[in-house]
């Protein structure tokens, strides 16, 4: 059986929200992980399979405005 494909996000929410933002994450089991990508800059990094794509968009959409996320590029 094959491996789950692995896809990211980037984004950018205020320092004194993270730890928030991380709970409400984690608390959806198995759904994603997030991970700090630059503590300088609290760039934020979402680890979750392909097939779940959906399901982390629309929480990052109800999320959006609450959190001030922002969406930044790849690197």
């Amino acid at each position: 059986m094959p491996e789950p494909q692995l896809r990211t996000i980037v984004l950018s929410i205020p320092p004194e929200l993270i730890a928030r933002f991380k709970a409400i994450v984690e608390s959806y089991d198995n759904l994603a992980t997030l991970r700090t990508e630059d503590p300088a800059q609290h760039h934020l990094k979402l680890y979750f399979a392909a097939d779940q794509e959906r399901e982390v968009e629309a929480l990052l959409e109800s999320l959006r405005a609450e959190f001030q996320i922002q969406r930044l590029p790849q690197v």
